[in-house]
């Protein structure tokens, strides 16, 4: 049974919400955000028929973690980005209470997304159904209904499909949660996307002697890159530790070998994707030229994001940058995709003591800084620390007014930083580290680096770049 439409109240909250938003001071100019309402997680991240198409979690009704629907952006680019037809909303029974994360497959030349339904029962229990959608000529898409109904041994915290076809089958990485609350990734085959296979848990407590592992996995995303497996993923309710897992939720990542005859997954130990304040549930896909492109969320859910001033301004969250990935010394590495060169604008560099350097101007800036110590000052909301133990990122708690504290340990020979109104994406040594964070400076903002050290600096000012 089709619910009734909420197409009036999205449309009237985009016509007021979008002006006030793009009239706040901390709304992004070249990362990409929500016109209004809430945005989270990246979902049907394709190169597909001559353009990036991606995909988002976005409430557009109000700044609340519910209607989730799915907004659609697409770029030749990855630069320059214009707005789709809505893909989906939750109007069916099987995905009443929001249309939940997936990924989208060039299925035959028909782009089709992949998603979760999730449904919510009056006594609290819940139950997901993953379900098939297919683009039609004018950009909108089509319910095909559900494919695949709750796995037995399973609470209803089963989501987020990531589906990619290998010599001819397709397959499906599902993030879960077992009837004892553990957390697991799943594994599922089908020969056309409609009729789905177990194979199995791959990943997850218990799973090649991983313990304490968390009671649930969100997010998974399995590809090769460069001769080894990568499984990234979000596992929820990880011990934090003194210098890493500090964020309410961490996004993760493990290298292995995948066998598909198995199918197992062979992996090594867990490890922080981003040591950030504000990083969750990213997305691959495979570019035009190969290239594996990652897209995250630039926040943390059950964090203090509902404390963010954006909230009185009717918007929430953005997108990070593009990141391209790579895999190499046991490590994977991350670097701001390439494309984006083409926003920079005149190219300053500098020389000298570091608390002698120029003041930078944070609206849209890029920089790269070779120092062994300094402090780098983002208008009083935001510091860097570089020294011998690696860096650190302070700034104060939202609810508390306390400092929060993010850690990154290793030699650091190079950071490559990227600002945009109300937020910072540090590169450390190439992309051997990154921590990404928002942060929310009184306007004109302004960067100071500070210390007796010498340091050198290039920069760039960066083109705004709005989504048309």
């Amino acid at each position: 049974m089709t619910l009734p439409s909420r197409w009036p109240a999205i449309l009237q909250a985009v016509m007021k919400g979008q002006p006030r938003a793009l009239a706040d001071s901390h709304y992004p100019q070249w990362h990409a955000a929500p016109v209004t309402g809430l945005m989270n997680d990246p979902n049907g991240f394709i190169w597909f028929a001559g353009r990036y198409h991606l995909f988002y979690q976005w409430n557009p009704l109000d700044c609340e973690h519910r209607f989730k629907c799915w907004g659609h952006w697409s770029s030749a680019d990855l630069v320059h980005w214009r707005h789709e037809p809505l893909a989906l909303m939750p109007d069916e029974e099987y995905d009443r209470n929001g249309c939940y994360s997936g990924s989208a497959v060039d299925n035959q030349g028909v782009l089709t997304l992949c998603y979760t339904g999730n449904v919510k029962f009056d006594d609290g229990s819940r139950t997901a159904w993953q379900c098939l959608a297919v683009e039609q000529p004018d950009g909108t898409f089509t319910k095909l209904g559900p494919v695949l109904a709750l796995p037995e041994g399973y609470t209803g915290h089963v989501r987020d499909p990531k589906v990619w076809q290998h010599d001819g089958e397709w397959y499906m990485v599902l993030g879960a949660q077992d009837v004892q609350k553990r957390g697991k990734v799943l594994l599922f085959k089908s020969a056309d996307l409609h009729a789905w296979t177990s194979c199995g848990e791959i990943a997850g407590h218990g799973v090649n002697g991983l313990t304490d592992a968390g009671y649930m996995w969100e997010c998974p995303d399995l590809f090769d890159l460069d001769g080894t497996h990568v499984l990234i993923s979000c596992p929820q309710g990880l011990a934090r530790e003194p210098h890493r897992y500090l964020n309410t939720y961490p996004a993760t990542w493990m290298s292995g070998a995948f066998d598909y005859a198995s199918p197992t997954f062979d992996h090594g130990e867990l490890h922080e994707l981003d040591a950030g304040f504000e990083f969750y549930a990213p997305q691959t896909t495979l570019a035009e030229d190969g290239r594996r492109i990652m897209i995250g969320w630039m926040g943390v859910p059950d964090g203090e994001e509902m404390l963010q001033p954006t909230r009185a301004h009717g918007w929430m969250h953005q997108m990070t940058c593009p990141r391209e990935l790579r895999y190499r010394d046991g490590r994977l590495w991350q670097t701001p995709a390439r494309e984006l060169a083409a926003l920079r604008e005149d190219e300053q560099r500098w020389q000298g003591r570091a608390s002698d350097a120029p003041e930078l101007d944070a609206t849209r800036l890029e920089f790269e800084l070779g120092a062994a110590h300094v402090s780098v000052d983002f208008a009083g909301a935001l510091r860097l620390m570089v020294d011998e133990q690696g860096v650190r990122l302070e700034r104060a708690s939202l609810k508390t007014g306390e400092t929060l504290t993010r850690y990154w340990q290793g030699d650091v020979t190079h950071l490559r930083v990227l600002c945009d109104r109300s937020s910072v994406e540090i590169f450390i040594n190439h992309g051997e580290g990154v921590m990404s964070s928002r942060y929310f400076p009184a306007h004109p903002a302004r960067v100071r680096f500070e210390g007796a050290s010498d340091i050198t600096l290039r920069y760039w000012s960066l083109r705004a770049c709005m989504i048309e």
